[in-house]
This record gives structure tokens, C-alpha cells and sequence, in this order.
């Protein structure tokens, strides 16, 4: 194995280490707010760092290209869905949580 393919392994690990974190906030924080918020900053590291690492191990740069441009995409759409989630959950009038 060469350095790349260490690399490769460390970036997919921590990326899939940020996706356990996320599914964990999703299940222990107390309401929609938090929950949206973990899943979108978690999730969203989480396959930035899996595409970084699938990005080394790609045969072209055209591959590499697309694999950025799916995670753009993916950005575009989980920011998109968690504030029509969350502007949802506003106007059925679900409370922030407070202790």
C-alpha cells in the first residue's frame, strides 16, 4: 500500500466517523432545530472528507470533477431541505427548546 491509499483510508474513516456523529445528534438532541443542525454540519463534513478520499483514489480528473460537483450538489440540496424544514416547523409553530 502507498501513501495515498493511507490517506485515502484515514479520509474515510473521519468521514464516516461525522456521519455517525450526526446519526447520534439526529438521535440525542431534543428538537427539530438541533437535530437538523447536526445532520447538516455532520453530514455534510462527513461526505466532504468521504469524496476527498474516493477523490484519490479516482482514475481521472474528470472523476474526481464529478465526485466534487455530486458533493456541491449534495450542499446545495441538504442547506436547501433544512431550511424549508425548519421555516415548516416554525410556522406549525414548534418551539426552540429551552431547559
Amino acid at each position: 500500500m502507498t501513501t495515498i491509499d493511507y490517506l485515502s483510508a484515514a479520509l474515510l474513516i473521519a468521514g464516516a466517523t461525522f456521519f455517525l456523529a450526526g446519526t447520534l445528534g439526529l438521535l440525542r438532541f431534543p428538537d427539530v432545530y438541533t437535530r437538523l443542525h447536526a445532520l447538516t454540519k455532520a453530514d455534510n463534513l462527513g461526505l466532504g472528507l468521504t469524496v476527498m478520499g474516493l477523490a484519490l483514489q479516482a482514475e481521472s480528473w474528470a472523476a474526481a470533477g464529478k465526485l466534487l460537483l455530486i458533493w456541491l450538489l449534495v450542499l446545495l440540496a441538504g442547506a436547501s431541505i433544512a431550511h424549508l424544514i425548519a421555516s415548516g416547523a416554525l410556522q406549525r409553530g414548534i418551539r426552540l427548546w429551552k431547559r
